[in-house]
């Protein structure tokens, strides 16, 4: 759909289903001033966080405020996230040596590091969490996930075996 703001209202339009060739819907509008206090209001909810969640955004948070602690390894962080399907832990994703590396054609690697998160207290674990990454080169508590295999022999790691099911 498209989504446009038309004068005091917003409106959702023209709506798409790549699967369907048509989709009949009609357009919704929506006073603006209540659209954007719903939208914050949805925004700010985090009531349906479950713990490793929580920790994952007060991780990111603190770990994106602190922007210089990944420059000395060469690493860029890249995302934060807690899965549903696996909700005892946060996974780190980092670039090395950044992302401008893959604009500018040159080797880079991604890693991921699985941190455990355990029901305490999810701003506590996020400190305490923050601390020790900053703390010590990530890339040695990570494995190598992205990027290829001739990279990771042009930057000194070993490409990950393919994992048999």
């Amino acid at each position: 759909m498209t989504i446009q703001r038309d004068g005091d209202y917003v409106l959702w339009d023209e709506w798409r289903n790549p699967d369907e060739d048509e989709v009949d819907l009609p357009a919704f509008r929506f006073e603006a001033q209540e659209y954007r206090s719903e939208v914050e209001r949805a925004t700010a909810d985090r009531s349906w966080e479950w713990p490793a969640r929580t920790v994952a955004r007060l991780l990111e948070q603190d770990l994106r405020e602190r922007t210089d602690w990944l420059a000395r390894w060469e690493c860029e962080l890249d995302a934060l996230s807690a899965w549903p399907w696996e909700p005892h832990q946060v996974n780190v994703f980092l670039f090395h040596p950044g992302r401008s590396a893959i604009r500018e054609d040159r080797p880079w690697l991604q890693f991921r590091m699985i941190l455990a998160v355990s029901s305490d207290d999810p701003a506590d674990q996020a400190e305490r969490l923050a601390e020790q990454l900053v703390a010590a080169d990530p890339r040695q508590a990570a494995e190598v996930c992205g990027g290829s295999p001739d990279f990771a022999r042009q930057l000194g790691y070993s490409w990950p075996q393919r994992r048999r099911a």
